[in-house]
């Protein structure tokens, strides 16, 4: 039976979409099995379809309780239900639509207030963040036990290619990225640059990701619309990709062109935008593919090159992007061990492990055994996130998958020659 809406919600177009995607849930319960809170917490009520019950109460008639507003915050947005769901249920924007209706109407607390606030006022500008980063390195010997874990170890990034090629594609940089991890993205331009593709930084600041996922709707839009903007000169100018080493802004720059499809001077712009989104596992894929990636030696995997590799939720479920990273690390001579439930996300989730520090702590510990189980001798990602998150308390060297191929192409081209003396 179709879902009816409160009276003082039938006008409402966020409203109106929920109901809509609501009512294609037919709660058979296929996605619990799925979800990593369920798992963690059994309750009922961490479950998309408990969450979706929720829902369904608070629309048809009921204001939005704080008991419905926590469930919402401890939902990671993982999509992995959406992977499950026989219905195609949108749970992840069904998930967006109804935080960003009850915010303005669920009074947080102030410690909750301030806490996000000071996050939306940090971590999106990249200058600053760096800065507080910066600072807390150069003290970090000096601080607490607990939170010198949380402040990782300077990282210098290597060298970035100098030579120009035909083909330009632009590289994300995001917020974190650059400061936490910089070599990433040098990485990425060194393994493109041996196909012929010079990496240009793209002009764009945060994705918008952090502030769209915390219910600010207008401040995550006005990041999108100005990324569109100061990126738009260099697409003009023939960049052929927006390359994104971040898989976590990478699947939010997949949704510009939806997210902003009621705006009609950016509505086009914004669909040409995500179109030229890809994931650097995406464009390193097909250049091989094509025949232009410099070949690697066969090689029987040793067991000193054996890798753990962590499948983020924004590639595997948000981009649908499931066995390509994989596939590539297999090309280059490594075994995967299979790590069982890989579906389950780390605990990262954008802002996640700050503002549910314990429900993070949780899932990652349960990833790290999953993990570790395998005895592998290094464990990969593709996102920022997962791989500050685990690398906070793993025993293990926790590395962007890029990295890794990198290394293997900078080995293959230093070994002798077979037969040389």
């Amino acid at each position: 039976m179709p879902l009816v809406l409160g009276e003082n919600l039938r006008d409402n177009a966020l409203a109106q979409e929920a109901a809509t995607i609501i009512d294609t849930c037919v709660s058979c319960g296929q996605c619990m099995v799925n979800c990593p809170t369920f798992r963690l917490l059994q309750d009922d009520w961490d479950s998309p379809r408990g969450r979706i019950n929720l829902m369904k109460e608070m629309l048809a008639e009921q204001p939005p309780s704080a008991d419905l507003q926590l469930h919402l915050d401890r939902c990671l947005t993982c999509r992995s239900c959406e992977a499950m769901c026989p219905e195609g249920v949108r749970f992840g924007r069904l998930l967006d639509v109804t935080r960003e209706l009850i915010e303005p109407a669920a009074q947080r607390p102030l410690r909750e207030r301030l806490l996000r606030r000071a996050l939306r006022a940090v971590v999106p500008y990249r200058n600053r963040f760096t800065a507080l980063l910066r600072l807390g390195q150069a003290v970090r010997a000096a601080l607490p036990v607990a939170l010198r874990a949380k402040v990782p170890l300077r990282r210098d990034a290597g060298a970035w290619p100098q030579q120009g090629h035909a083909r330009t594609m632009l590289v994300w940089q995001g917020c974190v990225q650059p400061a936490l991890a910089p070599d990433i993205n040098a990485a990425a331009a060194r393994v493109l640059d041996r196909c012929g593709i010079r990496l240009v930084p793209a002009a764009a600041g945060c994705c918008g990701a952090l502030s769209h996922h915390m219910a600010e709707p207008d401040e995550a839009l006005a990041f999108m619309r100005r990324n569109i903007d100061a990126c738009w000169p260099q697409i003009e100018a023939g960049a052929e990709a927006i390359v994104m080493t971040a898989s976590g802004c990478g699947a939010h720059v997949r949704d510009y062109g939806d997210l902003l499809r009621d705006d009609p001077q950016y509505c086009d712009k914004a669909r040409r935008f995500s179109e030229l989104g890809k994931d650097i596992a995406e464009v390193v894929a097909a250049e091989l593919k094509a025949g232009r990636l410099p070949p690697l030696p066969a090689q029987a995997p040793s067991p000193d090159r054996r890798i753990a590799y962590q499948a983020p939720c924004s590639l595997q479920h948000a981009q649908k992007l499931k066995g390509v990273v994989e596939g590539l690390l297999k090309h280059a001579g490594y075994k995967l061990t299979p790590v069982a439930y890989p579906f389950l996300c780390c605990g990262s989730a954008g802002s996640y492990s700050i503002l549910q520090p314990e429900l993070a702590a949780g899932l990652r510990a349960a990833k790290l055994e999953t993990i570790l189980a395998t005895r592998p001798k290094l464990i990969v990602t593709a996102n920022i996130g997962c791989l500050t998150h685990l690398a906070e308390v793993s025993p293990l060297p926790v590395k962007h998958w890029i990295e890794v191929f990198d290394e293997t192409l900078v080995a293959a081209e230093t070994a002798p020659a077979a037969g040389s003396a």
